[in-house]
This record gives structure tokens, sequence and C-alpha cells, in this order.
């Protein structure tokens, strides 16, 4: 068991991702004067961010953030560490699930940044299914604090930092705590009444796979564009607010009060217009950041099976249409000749098939079915 946090001891923090936000939050826990240690799977990035005993962070804050540790060991990582932020694609939160399995102690905390669609729910069951037997809480958060890019080990932009972002634990009666403990250094984070909150309120889902499709052409031919300021033209931005108005039907089938898009980029940016077009151009962290130069893009590979599939899933599962968040996600699998419906998350990998609306929201409650 890692030693206690409630008892007002200093957090170690422990970053698993050194990609643009695993780099950048384990920089700006440095600045703060946190103990943070970083994992990554590539061998090289570790040797590089040592080299340099931390990472340096520009940008929306600036400073150096010295690290306690850069390793490719997982034990290594996580060990004595309080809280474990997982900062990954979410298509890989099952490979970590199983990496931390052996390692993880009583009382540490899981926070995966963010955790897309079902993220706790599939983690949670990962440990499960590896007999991990450590009583520990797994929490997920509705987005990535920064909009950030690290164009080398070692080296973090941040173009923005969130407002406010809501967090929540599976179960939710430890959201309170876990929420106390990052507002420490993260004072934006609030908590979600629970994680089917922070789940359905998965805005990559709706941001990214959409506006990427109806952008294929200039991905394709590699042109120089604007993602957010000119990639979401007032035309798609209107497609993607049909896409919302989907995702807000499966939170109303479920009875969870969710804000639209419109409403999140204000309590996230203070973000505001007309239109999602308008709205996107007046924020100021998009600012700069480009579109893709190939359709084999996060923005696809993961926000569809880790964000839409399982939305699509579930609103089938409430009799809720999602014939917008479907066309998107078959059109997706068309140009990269990939079936996200069968690699993606679902209800059946969450286990939440068999249950009724009032049992899925009393499993995110309680966590017990």
């Amino acid at each position: 068991m890692v030693d206690g946090i409630d008892s007002g001891k200093k957090i170690n923090w422990s970053v698993i991702g050194a990609g643009n936000g695993g780099q950048t939050m384990a920089g700006h826990l440095g600045i703060e004067g946190q103990s943070v240690r970083i994992y990554d799977v590539f061998q090289s990035t570790i040797d590089a961010i040592n080299a340099k005993k931390g990472i340096e962070v520009q940008g929306e804050i600036n400073g150096f953030g010295p690290l306690a540790l850069a390793t490719s060991d997982m034990k290594k990582a996580i060990e004595n560490a309080h809280i474990i932020n997982v900062v990954v694609p979410a298509i890989y939160h099952r490979d970590i699930a199983k990496l931390c399995a052996p390692f993880l102690k009583d009382g540490q905390i899981i926070v995966l940044h963010p955790g897309a669609t079902f993220g706790a729910f599939e983690f949670k069951r990962v440990l499960e299914d590896h007999q991990c037997r450590a009583e520990v809480t797994i929490a997920e958060t509705l987005s990535l604090l920064y909009a950030c890019r690290a164009e080398k080990p070692g080296q973090a932009t941040i173009f923005g930092v969130k407002k406010s972002l809501k967090v929540a634990a599976l179960p939710a009666t430890d959201t309170d705590r876990v929420v106390r403990l990052l507002n420490t250094v993260f004072p934006q984070y609030e908590a979600a009444k629970n994680i089917l909150e922070t789940s359905i309120g998965n805005l990559n889902a709706m941001m990214h796979p959409g506006p990427t499709v109806l952008n294929t052409a200039k991905i394709d031919n590699q042109e120089d564009f604007l993602y957010y300021w000119e990639g979401i033209s007032p035309a798609i931005g209107d497609f993607v607010e049909g896409l919302d108005r989907e995702r807000m039907g499966i939170a109303e089938a479920l009875g969870i009060e969710m804000p639209s898009l419109r409403d999140a980029y204000w309590d996230m940016y203070r973000a505001s217009g007309d239109s999602l077009h308008e709205i996107v151009k007046d924020n100021p962290a998009y600012d700069g950041i480009k579109g893709q130069k190939t359709l084999d893009t996060r923005y696809l590979t993961e926000d569809i099976p880790t964000g839409l599939c399982p939305l699509i899933s579930l609103g089938k599962l409430l009799g809720v249409s999602v014939d917008r968040m479907e066309i998107i996600a078959k059109l997706g699998g068309f140009l990269l000749n990939r079936d996200f419906a069968a690699e993606g998350r679902s209800v059946e990998s969450a286990g939440l098939d068999k249950l009724t609306a009032e049992q899925i929201v009393r499993f995110a409650q309680t966590g017990q079915y």
C-alpha cells in the first residue's frame, strides 16, 4: 500500500505517456514543484528527457519542469505514486491497464486524461481480467486539460489551458476525493456527477471524426489549413451540432443533465458565437493548430473506436437515433479500410449490454450492478 495522501503528505505523481499531453502535464507538474515520474514505451524519448533532466514548457505556461525520473519500466514509473495520470491515446488504455496490473498498490488513484467514452469501465474490466487485487480508484476526465504540442522530447508548447474541466471516479462516491487532490495543482478540475457524464460528454467524438472525414480532400492532398478555424466551416459546424444533438439525446435517455457543445465551449474556454463555426474562431487556444496531412490520424483511429462507436452502441441500446454518428463511423472505416465497430468499445465490452438505463446509472454511481 502506498503512503496515504489525505494526511497532508506531499503527493507523488506519475505520468504515463510522453506524447503531447503527457510531456505537457509532466512539465507543468515539475514547474509547480511536484515530484513526478514519466513513463513511455519509446526508450529514445525517455533517454532524451533524462538527458535534459526535465521538460521545457512554453506558451500559456512557461518554465522548466524537473522530473524525478523518466523511465520505460512501468514498475519504476508507478512505484509509490499516489496519482497515476494516464495520458495516452484511448486506444492504448487496455495495454496500459495490462502493464499496470501486476504493480498497482492499494490506495493508488488512476486518472485517465481523458477517458474518451467508457474509459474507466474498460480499465476496470482489464484489471479484473488480469487478477489485479489492489484496491485502486479509477477516474476519467472529460478531455485533456491542454491544447498543446510536444514537437520533440523534453520540450512542450501550451496553446491554451481549459478554464474548467469535469472529472469523475468509478464509483462516483470517490469523485470528491479525486477532485480535491487534483486541485492541489490543477484548480480547473470539477466534479462530474458520474463517469457517464464524462463519457457521454466526450467532445473529441464530436469535434474530430466528423470534420476530419468532411475535410478528406484537403487532408489527402496534404494542404496546409487550420483544423478548427478553417476546417470547421459553417456547413461542417452545423453538421457537428447535429452530431451533438444525438449525443444529448443519449444523455436525456439516461436522465443526465449534459451541457451542449456550445455550452461546453463557454465553460472550458469562454468562447461564444452564433454558430459552432464562430465559436471555434472565438477560441484563441485553437490559434495555429494545423490540420492533418494524413487520414491515418488519431482523430479517426482513436476518436471513432473509443468515442463514436461506444456512443452508437449505447444509443442503440437506449433506442436513441444515432444516424449521423453511424455515417461518420462507417465513412471513416471505409476510408481507412477498418471495421471500427468490430474493434471499438461497446456496451458489450463495457458490461452494460444487459442493463436498463436505471441500472447503468446505478453502476456508474456505486460501482455495483
